[in-house]
């Protein structure tokens, strides 16, 4: 979180803060709306496999949430998807690699060109 809020201009942690149990739906809802909100912004995402939670934000209109496991996949996620919200396992990946993931995710842009289409054909604008 420190790393993220030296680097980046606005961090709000939507999180979970303890081990309880919790709805990792309800979090995925949350950042999606939250980043639905605010053109140009993005969500990083976080639950045992990442598969839920990713799930959960892409039912939001303009919500393209990447499930993501290695620095590849984090790095076309967004070059090739436009992706806007990055979504991991934590039982998947360790902490290091996620964090390589994110700063990746974060410092990578859309390509466009030829990935425009496609990215709107993700998004429903079908010509």
């Amino acid at each position: 979180m420190d790393s993220l809020q030296k680097n980046h201009s606005v961090v709000e942690d939507c999180g979970v803060y303890d081990e309880s149990p919790s709805n990792y739906a309800d979090v995925g809802h949350d950042v999606a709306l939250k980043v639905q909100a605010n053109e140009g912004s993005g969500g990083i995402l976080i639950c045992g496999s990442g598969i839920g939670i990713s799930m959960a934000a892409n039912r939001h209109q303009g919500i393209r949430a990447a499930l993501c496991h290695d620095t590849c996949t984090a790095k076309l996620a967004r070059a090739h998807n436009d992706a806007n919200i990055i979504a991991l396992g934590s039982r998947v990946i360790d902490a290091s690699r996620a964090k390589e993931c994110v700063e990746i995710f974060l410092n990578t842009s859309f390509e466009g060109g030829r990935h425009t289409e496609r990215v709107n054909h993700i998004d429903g604008i079908v010509k």
